[in-house]
């Protein structure tokens, strides 16, 4: 028996909505083989709005997939890109990504714009999203001259950052000179736009080094705003300076500065408005001044704050909302508050949507002749305005296709043919934005492919779900069948489920689900199938379970956990402490299934949890230590609750009832609820079905019924420690019959036979029966014919066959549940088929026209519709290779190959023919039954190829000139071969080729002896045999003639020979004579002046240098012309060009920066790159090559 289910829907328990969800990526994750031709898919693009790195070359991405492989185009601007005419852009090969040459010449502004990558083959074009290409930019801070701020002690204060504009946005701080993070608190902080606002000032805001930052990210640099001053004057120094500047007959005196309530730094106003983009972050902020510094709140007024989504930033003075939607629009309110006082702003935010997907397009995969569909749904706010593109063309003015019909968000195609397959590109956009999505309908006739390994071996856990997957391909979509053992033993509908990607799903496997399933997939081109294995393992299980234990401190306790898994995998047992691992104490012991703590401190309390695991499985027990002080008093006995009881069923209606009951102790663990679950006695007797829970506080509930059911009840209690026994059932209770709800689904109508109609369902169970006497009303009707619908009511069972009907007819039908009470409703109205016969007529007039010597054609004439009786599937050719003049006699030992064409197709191409052969072929046309007669057999022969390679070549024999080449033929000659051709040519040292010598060799040789080469030379030859129709595939190879023994030998090593070390032995001795001479001639005459003396001895490092001598210069102090100049230390240069270079010691901040380059500007403004190479360049003269870089300082920070 088989299991044969197409995809259908299925209502499913709650339970697997996960697995389903999983299920469901399987399915849309599938794709079509890269073996196969298909259009263009983008794969990888650069971000729509793509900053780039000026000081980077420019790389902007495109890839694509599709068979053949697609070529790559560019617009910039709107107009083509000829990347060829600039020198300075390269597209890398088999890729479509633009590499810009930018860091040897040009400058990356030239290269701004917005570009659109177009990936096409024969079968569609792709285009990639607009990339709006720009550099970053980080500009300096504009001059400005900031005077010393004064205020008294409680006055606000507003410090403005306003940074630089860039290109991304530069990230604000403040800090000190010495690089320090400014304290911020509720009295001082930072605002969203950079400024430092301070709620009132105190004594010790004085300083005069508040800085404000700009770090630009994206070019790694920082910019500094020149420093500010603040000073802070308390009442007695102001009156103090006051009374310094009167005269003695005026009189005045600061006051100290009162508290006051608060009032709004920013915003200003009463109200203001924000507006956000859907999916962004929603900031809000209020920043208030005051004395006593105000605390701010947030409320939203006609609604709550989302949870999970809000957060408070900035001492919360700034509202966030994450993911923000529509539904957050609204007026928020934020209220600062101090003794004085409080004031209240209103923001009003509104919500704005760039365009989001609701349904994007998926790529189609249709056989000839089919349907299908591509739908683009999007949504936002303003509701954006859907266009279509055909192949990056919009779809008004793409080439026209009978097939296709457009309908506002919907493509719908219809008859297709290759012709169709284009790549479709959907446009959602409004004035926030755009979404593009291509999306590919590819016209495909492809038998079906099984893409999961063979003979796969899934190890299950005995009561959980079994998923065996068989991943498939096919056009059209195949039909997915599975069978279980050799001889295919039954699987019954309600046990195995089948899912759209042909994945078998066992809800609850047993022992006896052991075995080999095979998967088969069926279209009308053909059939694959594939086995796998599944093997169903016992559950791990806990039979003796740790026990809760109550223990004295310093005596010892020990927990059991005796565990039962499957023999055939491993076993790892774990001990946690508080979900934790055990501590590291030797008074900590497990030995097998024990755990046991030796000398219990009162820190041992706690949880202790056994974990039990395999490789498929895991299982867990807990107990809890209670550590107590010695004492006579017994501990309290803490376990699961004792079983309600006194079960009571009241206000007993159709489809409802109330239960009451008493509960059980609960045994110094409190009840948090109660478990209620039913029995069917009338369908499912002895099975206890989850109905529903209560809280532990509630010892009633009204349960909802089903009709027709004979209800018990039963009820379990549950603390903390877990769940009790089973109360007692209660009283049953039959509920009244009613008619059926429901139909039955998955009616379908095939004939097995020629002349018959086999009517099949799914039944209902028997919850959906409703009531006794469930049968099932079949009805049929031959569409187009003069009968009246047929009627026949048949038993509970899933199958009617009608005879003696014609062959191949469309018949109307109809299946109705009913049972004693009524019928259910009207039911659905499917279309089925009688039988099909086997074509009677066989197709004419075939026809060969040989293409080419791999590549031929073949016509048919088709048969006359009334002879196919059936679906017509296509027509099928099988051919094969013949030797002449034995084409009867050897076809029974004739491997023979198969091509089916799709539909009514009269002509076809026979790819992979092999050259210089005799082929014969015959064709007949395939319904659903099966094929027709074949039509008589044609032959014909293809032409000569060009040959494979030859199969080896050896190089042996090697001399001081010459080498022997030996080789074995083409192992495809594919045809008869003329000649070899042998190219070779030397290699240097250098690995640089020489001239090529090009040699023919005759047809019948297999050695061949090269003579007249250079002796210890490697040479690299090139080997291809040739038929009529052209040259084959070359082989190659390297070898390398001897050395010259005789010349070697003759180059001996001269330092060995006599008359050598003579004559070197002469020469010293007359070096040494010339310079004892030398010397005496030196030591003789008078004497000479003392000054004369120490200049001819005078101590090298403290000789003046020649002026002319460019060798070495005059080193000087970088720090003053005043200072002393310093010689070189002895034996240091300086280049020829008289530049200094720096020495290693130079001690500069630069050189402990992580390699920073770095200096302030004019403005105090400092410019330094975060990471990089350490480069020190040569300075001009005596110039200091450059400052100090703090920005060591600014990375620990920031």
């Amino acid at each position: 028996m088989q299991l044969k289910i197409m995809p259908k829907k299925k209502r499913l328990p709650a339970g697997r909505v996960a697995l389903i969800l999983f299920l469901c990526q399987m399915i849309s994750a599938l794709e079509v083989p890269l073996d196969l031709v298909q259009p263009p898919t983008i794969t990888q693009q650069s971000p729509k709005d793509y900053i780039i790195d000026p000081r980077e070359n420019i790389v902007i991405q495109c890839e694509a997939k599709g068979k053949p492989p697609p070529s790559f185009s560019w617009t910039r601007n709107g107009t083509h890109f000829d990347i060829d005419k600039d020198p300075l852009v390269t597209m890398q090969p088999g890729s479509g990504t633009l590499t810009i040459n930018i860091m040897s010449e040009g400058k990356a502004e030239t290269y701004e714009g917005v570009y659109q990558c177009t990936a096409r083959n024969e079968r569609g074009a792709a285009i990639s999203n607009n990339i709006v290409v720009r550099p970053s930019r980080s500009p300096l801070w504009t001059k400005e001259k900031l005077e010393p701020i004064t205020l008294r002690n409680g006055q606000s204060l507003v410090l403005p950052c306003r940074p630089p504009l860039g290109l991304p946005p530069p990230i604000i701080f403040w800090m000190d000179n010495s690089f320090q993070r400014l304290p911020q608190s509720e009295r001082v902080s930072q605002g969203l736009n950079g400024d430092l606002y301070f709620s009132n000032v105190l004594p010790e805001d004085t300083r005069e080094d508040y800085i404000c930052y700009a770090r630009f990210n994206h070019t790694q640099t920082i910019q500094q705003k020149q420093p500010i001053s603040v000073k802070v004057i308390s009442v007695d120094e102001l009156n103090d300076t006051i009374a310094a500047n009167l005269s003695d007959t005026e009189f005045y005196s600061a006051k100290p500065n009162r508290e006051r309530p608060p009032t709004f730094l920013t915003p200003e106003g009463n109200t203001s408005n924000k507006e956000e983009l859907r999916g962004n972050v929603l900031s809000l902020e209020c920043i208030a001044e005051g004395l006593p510094t105000p605390v701010i709140y947030w409320i939203k007024e006609d609604g709550t704050l989302p949870t999970n989504r809000t957060f408070y930033r900035n001492f919360k003075k700034t509202l966030q909302i994450i993911q923000v939607s529509e539904a957050d629009s609204g007026n928020y309110q934020c209220i600062a508050k101090n003794a004085l006082g409080a004031i209240h702003h209103t923001i009003s935010v509104t919500v704005k949507a760039a365009p989001y997907w609701i349904l994007a397009p998926q790529n189609l995969v249709l056989s000839p002749g089919e349907d299908g569909s591509l739908i683009c749904r999007a949504n936002g706010n303003p509701k954006p305005r859907i266009s279509w593109l055909s192949n990056g063309v919009p779809i008004e003015i793409a080439p026209d296709d009978p097939s296709r019909k457009i309908d506002g968000d919907t493509i719908i195609f219809s008859n297709v043919q290759e012709r169709s397959s284009a790549v479709y590109q959907c446009n959602a956009s409004n004035e926030y934005g755009y979404l593009l999505a291509n999306a590919f309908v590819n016209v495909l006739a492809e038998p079906p492919r099984i893409l999961t390994s063979a003979n796969t071996l899934y190890q299950v856990i005995a009561n959980r779900p079994a998923l065996l997957d068989c991943a498939f391909f096919g056009s059209p979509l195949p039909t997915i069948e599975w069978f279980k053992g050799a001889k295919g033993s039954a699987l019954r509908d309600d046990i195995y489920v089948l899912h759209e990607n042909g994945t078998l799903e066992i809800p609850v496997a047993q022992k006896d689900s052991t075995g080999t399933y095979t998967c088969v997939a069926r279209n009308k081109l053909g059939m694959a199938k594939n086995e796998v294995h599944l093997e169903i393992k016992d559950p791990t299980r806990i039979i003796k379970q740790p026990e809760y234990a109550v223990v004295q401190r310093g005596s010892t306790v020990s927990f059991e956990c005796k565990v039962k898994h499957d023999h055939t995998l491993t076993l790892t047992i774990t001990w946690l402490k508080d979900n934790g691992e055990l501590p590291s104490d030797g008074r900590f012991t497990v030995d097998k299934d024990h755990l046991e703590v030796a000398d219990v401190r009162d820190s041992d309390g706690g949880a202790y949890t056994c974990v039990a695991n395999t490789t498929l499985d895991m299982v867990s027990a807990s107990a809890v230590l209670s550590v107590v002080a010695p004492t006579p008093t017994p501990a309290p006995i803490y376990d699961v609750p004792n079983p309600p009881f006194d079960l009571e069923l009241t206000d007993q209606l159709d489809k409802s009832v109330q239960l009451s009951w008493t509960p059980g102790d609960d045994n110094n663990s409190p009840i948090t609820k109660f478990i209620i679950e039913y029995e069917d006695a009338m369908h499912e007797a002895g099975l206890w079905h989850h109905q529903t829970e209560v809280p532990g506080t509630q010892t009633t509930a009204q349960l909802k019924l089903s009709p027709y059911v004979n209800y018990s009840f039963r009820v379990m209690a549950v603390n903390s420690l877990g769940r009790s026994l089973p109360s007692e059932p209660s009283e049953q209770y039959l509920t009244k019959a009613a008619e059926p709800d429901t139909n039955p689904t998955a009616v379908e109508g095939l004939g097995s036979e020629p002349d018959n109609l086999v009517i099949t369902w799914k039944p209902l169970n028997g919850f959906e029966s409703n009531g006794p006497g469930l049968q099932y009303k079949v009805s049929w009707l031959q569409k187009d014919g003069d009968d009246e619908w047929a009627s026949v009511v048949v038993a509970n069972v899933s199958k009617y066959i009608v005879s003696g009907t014609p062959t191949f007819v469309p018949y109307l039908i109809k299946v109705q549940a009913l049972n004693d009470v009524g019928f259910a409703p009207e039911p659905a109205v499917v279309m089925g088929h009688s039988g099909e016969d086997l074509p009677m007529v066989a197709p004419g007039n075939v026809r060969v026209n040989v293409v080419n010597s791999t590549l031929a054609e073949v016509h048919w004439d088709p048969v006359p519709l009334k002879s196919i009786r059936g679906h017509l599937q296509g027509y099928r050719i099988y051919y094969w290779k013949a030797q002449e003049g034995s084409l009867k006699r050897n076809r029974r030992h004739i491997e023979k190959k198969i091509l089916t064409f799709q539909g009514s197709k009269t002509h076809g191409m026979l790819p992979g023919l092999e050259p210089f052969s005799h082929y014969a072929l015959n064709v007949r046309v395939v319904n659903g039954k099966g094929e027709g007669p074949a039509s008589p057999d044609r032959v014909f022969n293809t032409p000569e190829g060009v040959p494979s390679a030859p199969s080896s070549l050896k190089i042996v024999n090697p001399t001081l000139d010459s080498l022997t080449l030996e080789w074995d033929p083409p192992s495809r000659p594919n045809g008869i071969l003329t000649e070899y051709t042998l190219k070779y040519q030397p290699i240097n040292s250098t690995h640089e080729l020489g001239p090529l010598v090009d040699l023919k060799i005759p047809a019948n040789k297999t050695r061949w002896t090269l003579k007249n080469l250079n002796f210890s030379t490697r040479y690299k030859f090139y080997f291809y045999a040739q038929t009529a129709a052209g040259s084959g595939s070359q082989i190659t190879e390297e070898a390398v003639t001897t050395v010259d023994e005789a010349m070697a030998s003759r180059q001996v090593d001269i330092a060995t020979q006599g008359w050598f070390i003579g004559l070197m032995c002469a020469v010293a001795l007359l070096i040494l004579i010339l310079l004892i001479v030398c010397f005496i001639r030196r030591n003789k005459g008078g004497k000479y002046p003392v000054k004369e003396k120490e200049d001819a001895h005078a101590d090298p490092e403290i000789q003046p240098m020649k002026e002319d001598d460019g060798t070495f210069g005059e080193y000087r102090s970088l720090e003053s012309d005043a200072e002393d100049h310093k010689p070189l230390k002895k034996g240091s240069r300086t280049p020829s060009d008289r530049t200094v270079k720096k020495e290693d010691s130079d001690d500069s901040l630069v050189d402990y920066g992580e390699g920073v380059n770095g200096q302030f500007n004019e403005d105090g403004s400092f410019i330094g790159q975060y990471s990089g190479k350490k480069e020190k360049e040569p300075a001009e003269g005596n110039e200091s090559s450059e400052a100090p870089s703090p920005v060591n300082a600014m990375n620990s920070f920031v």
